[in-house]
């Protein structure tokens, strides 16, 4: 259900406690607050009325939700896709009838939109109002996310740097970090994440949080904040805490640290050479302040650590490092999104069924542009009949991805 007559700017506590509320509710309960008072004398038994009990309901929206939802539903709420890849045409520029059935056959968690999908101020704000307004009459009823790459500077900024909207431009985030006036990078979360919210995105992947720390990086370079750890950690607290304010969800990324590699994982496989301990005290320090933040996703990169997790896979793929080492050494509770799974790093090694359902395994929670959508939410659902994957674990991903959509105001809270 949208709200909108809601204001959606978020204080950092209010998003922590959104996500913190969807680990319990994924571990059987959400408190509620407040102090205990005293414990009361117990009743005495009455005998069962089995006319008169009535059955339990459901504790909170989140779970309404999820007892209402197929295992189809709720594993296609896990899909985070283009609108290219949902309706089949070669460039998506409006919401029609071909959207409409595809969301009736698919009805995804979340939609991002690239440069192409931008052809004018009006016909973006219809393109994202109208998907949203149709994902709300499909599937379970639960609204998708809008997602856009806006990280700022010429490199990466769909928006800004189409030309079309009257915003204000940044330089490379490289420059702000050279500055060393965290108020800049403030500035950069609230006007991004203003105009972006004002446009109808819900979901920004930005900032990127990665620690330059291999000049010959071909793929972060000036996109990164810095090559100091702690001057990283600064600026990506404060675009994230910034953005939150305006009502857009940040999306911290790429952990584990795409900056030390040498390669390129839109073409292939890419490798961090740092140890565990080296990853700890450098690479992991941006992100850990981004989730003290409140930021509520992560992404994770396709990046092997063959010194640190030392399993042959990426970090994407990885339990060591999605469920050790990001959710249990860096305590995060928010939704673990991939990067995109159409990049060289995974489509050139793995199926789109297995690579799914290896992420969701793993511990991740969002797959971002799979392939073949279709086979990626077959590969999980497979999974789950072979007993690869329970059930549970499945609605642990999907409680934590409504409570996003609660923090964006696209779920009633």
């Amino acid at each position: 259900m949208l709200l909108p007559s809601t204001d959606l700017r978020l204080t950092r506590r209010q998003a922590l406690e959104a996500l913190g509320c969807a680990s319990a509710l994924a571990l059987g309960g959400c408190a509620t607050g407040g102090q205990e008072g005293p414990a009361a004398e117990p009743a005495p038994e009455a005998e069962p009325d089995a006319a008169a009990v009535p059955e339990s309901e459901p504790q909170s929206t989140a779970e309404r939700l999820l007892s209402s939802m197929t295992l189809e539903q709720k594993v296609a709420q896990m899909l985070f896709v283009t609108p290219e890849q949902l309706t089949g045409v070669d460039c998506a520029t409006e919401a029609g009838l071909l959207t409409k059935e595809a969301l009736a056959k698919l009805p995804v968690g979340g939609v991002a939109y690239f440069g192409g999908n931008i052809a004018g101020e009006r016909q973006l704000r219809d393109l994202l109002s109208g998907t949203v307004e149709l994902s709300r009459n499909a599937g379970a009823g639960i609204p998708v996310f809008t997602g856009v790459d806006e990280e700022g500077g010429p490199l990466v900024a769909r928006v800004a740097n189409s030309g079309l909207f009257d915003v204000e431009r940044f330089p490379n985030v490289w420059w702000i970090g050279e500055s060393g006036d965290v108020g800049r990078a403030a500035h950069v979360g609230a006007v991004i994440g203003s105009y972006l919210r004002d446009i109808g995105f819900s979901v920004d992947f930005a900032p990127v949080a990665d620690v330059l720390t291999n000049p010959d990086n071909p793929v972060i370079g000036r996109r990164s904040f810095s090559s100091d750890p702690d001057v990283c950690a600064q600026m990506v607290s404060a675009e994230v805490e910034a953005m939150l304010q305006e009502g857009v969800l940040p999306c911290a990324k790429h952990f584990p640290g795409h900056g030390d590699t040498e390669g390129d994982s839109h073409t292939g496989a890419v490798t961090s050479w740092r140890s565990a301990d080296e990853l700890r005290a450098c690479e992991y320090v941006p992100f850990k302040a981004a989730i003290e933040a409140g930021c509520p996703f992560v992404m994770v990169g396709h990046v092997q650590t063959p010194n640190a997790a030392g399993d042959g896979l990426p970090a994407s793929l990885s339990r060591i490092m999605m469920t050790e080492e990001l959710r249990g050494r860096l305590g995060f509770a928010g939704v673990v999104i991939s990067d995109s799974m159409c990049m060289g790093a995974i489509s050139r090694n793995f199926e789109p069924e297995d690579a799914a359902a290896r992420f969701v395994v793993a511990g991740g929670d969002v797959l971002l542009m799979p392939p073949d959508p279709w086979a990626a939410r077959q590969g999980i659902i497979d999974a789950v009949y072979s007993g690869s994957l329970t059930e549970d674990r499945i609605d642990e991903s999907v409680l934590r991805i409504i409570a996003a959509k609660q923090a964006a105001g696209l779920v009633e809270a």
